[in-house]
């Protein structure tokens, strides 16, 4: 106990909710793997996203995708020992296969195939019961802006990229110059065919726009010109092509036909496309209207528009709600940002603890518990509002782009 009391009082507490904040910091810890920084992303398996359905999956595993999240809030609450070893684990893991894979096990090994447990009924009778995750065999374009972010915040740190690590993250920003013109399963693993999904390109936008600053920071060999003109060509295109004039919004996908989709908010987290930006206000406010379950709460978007292999409803995502908020403040809309942060806090179990999803119809958790990507939503969203009651120009807003 002292040991841990000694631990969390290095976490920053001069924010809104920190008890919560520190609460998932701990959580955070937890889910480590402390001999080489791997956090998995939930301690559970194939605890259901909707009540008696399929939607259950293994997250026993590490995907580089929320490395570069949980990474961003640990070094914003003053824990960059955590955050170190992460960024290790995930860039180390990332050197073995040519076109990176989405998760590893906390090893940084293959997981093992997917597999049906016949044999076990299922929470509440939910089948099947699922041990591993075929993601791993899924193509998802983003894990190369996840991973050149990974590398962008291992630098801030004052971690050294060495030549061999160098090389291999300037293979994957040329993979991603090319990447994002295909079709892939997304941030959300879609069991369909495959589409040209908005988030992923704009992840390849990331890693283009990250290894054109590391080159010319660090005075790394490369072509930091020709990837920063792509980095600028990409967004432009992403604001163009996945607009719809119809929805008034940017959609899921690049090109006509495309629905809501709630992974969109997580573009100015990512420095693609501004918070204030008019098409991302305009997003925004269409994802609240279209997307919002009740009482504060989104889903990260409808199956039977945005048809995802499963044709089953789901529970509203947690960490949607946390993106809403930081979108909130980067407009400007403190006050509104604040209460929803305070409603989505009264969320948490007694522990302080958040699942994956939440039922809207009665609060009860959904999905794997406690979830990791959740409570690095809280701990972003209690540092964007702790900035801004303080006076600070919002990180997501235009002014803060360019500077």
């Amino acid at each position: 106990m002292k040991a841990w009391r000694r631990w969390s009082a290095y976490v920053a507490d001069d924010m809104p909710q920190a008890d919560l904040v520190r609460r998932s910091a701990i959580t955070l810890k937890l889910l480590d793997h402390v001999e080489n920084g791997a956090i998995v992303a939930a301690p559970t398996s194939s605890l259901p996203e909707c009540i008696g359905g399929a939607r259950n999956w293994d997250y026993r595993y590490a995907w580089i995708r929320d490395a570069a999240y949980a990474v961003f809030a640990l070094r914003r609450i003053g824990l960059p020992m955590e955050a170190g070893g992460f960024l290790s684990w995930a860039l180390t893991a990332a050197q073995h296969d040519e076109h990176p894979r989405v998760l590893y096990d906390v090893d940084g090994r293959t997981p093992p195939a997917e597999v049906i447990d016949n044999e076990l009924e299922g929470y509440r009778r939910s089948k099947p019961v699922r041990w591993g995750n075929a993601a791993a065999e899924q193509m998802q374009h983003d894990v190369y802006g996840e991973i050149l972010d990974c590398a962008f915040q291992w630098a801030a740190t004052g971690g050294r990229l060495h030549s061999r690590l160098w090389h291999r993250l300037t293979d994957l920003t040329e993979q991603a110059r090319t990447a994002w013109k295909t079709p892939d399963h997304g941030i959300w693993e879609v069991r369909t065919q495959g589409r040209p999904f908005t988030y992923s390109a704009a992840m390849c936008q990331v890693a283009l726009d990250r290894a054109t600053r590391l080159a010319r920071r660090l005075h790394l060999p490369g072509d930091p010109d020709t990837w920063g003109a792509e980095a600028h060509h990409l967004a432009r295109r992403i604001l163009h092509d996945a607009w719809d004039e119809r929805s008034n919004a940017l959609t899921e996908h690049l090109g006509p036909g495309g629905a809501l989709d709630a992974s969109l908010l997580g573009l100015p987290l990512r420095r693609v496309v501004p918070a204030d930006h008019p098409r991302m206000i305009a997003t925004t406010q269409a994802i609240i209207s279209r997307l919002g379950a009740g009482g504060g709460l989104l889903y990260r978007y409808l199956p039977k528009d945005s048809p995802d292999g499963l044709n089953e409803p789901e529970g509203a995502f947690v960490l949607c709600s946390f993106w809403l908020v930081d979108n909130l403040v980067g407009q400007g809309h403190v006050e509104e940002a604040t209460e929803l942060f305070d409603t989505l806090c009264s969320y948490a179990s007694p522990l302080g603890l958040f699942a994956e999803q939440i039922d809207p119809a009665d609060g009860s958790f959904l999905g794997n518990f406690p979830q990791g990507l959740s409570h690095v939503g809280l701990i972003s969203s209690a540092v964007e509002l702790a900035r801004a009651q303080r006076g600070v120009r919002p990180e997501l807003s235009t002014h803060a782009w360019f500077q």
